[in-house]
């Protein structure tokens, strides 16, 4: 029998992703209206709000390798993640992924419509992958 845990609605959640430079990350996702919290924040490490639960904690690479077992992943030569997050409107979608290409991140993909929703995605600064996209529940297909 397998264990059970149980459920918890008060998780958070926190992502963490290495970066070259901390000052130039902060500075491309600072004009892309993200916020960081100062409490969580010093010379090797931020904490990017995200949302009410979900968090990016932005390392600089030597922090970031101090927490993992394994070798990190060249940003820019590989992708192990996509980091995914909504907006209020098609519009904002756009706004945001022609701001992190105006600001020096690379196309990843092509817009995608489905309809119900709407997704652009670019590399950051660092190769990261992120998606930004506005999903219009009332446009969802019945199924």
């Amino acid at each position: 029998m397998s264990p059970q845990v149980p459920a918890h609605p008060g998780r958070k959640l926190f992502l963490n992703l290495p970066v070259a430079d901390l000052d130039r990350a902060v500075a491309f996702f600072t004009a892309l209206g993200f916020t960081f919290n100062p409490m969580f924040t010093d010379e090797t490490a931020t904490c990017m709000l995200v949302g009410d639960d979900a968090f990016v904690m932005l390392l600089v690479q030597p922090r970031f390798d101090g927490f993992c077992a394994r070798p990190r992943p060249e940003g820019h030569a590989t992708t192990g993640h996509i980091t995914a997050f909504s907006v209020g409107s098609r519009e904002e979608v756009d706004q945001v992924a022609d701001a992190a290409l105006a600001l020096g991140a690379t196309q990843a993909m092509p817009a995608t419509d489905h309809g119900f929703m709407y997704t652009r995605t670019f590399f950051d600064l660092d190769g990261h992958h992120w998606e930004v996209f506005f999903m219009d529940m009332a446009a969802f297909p019945a199924g």
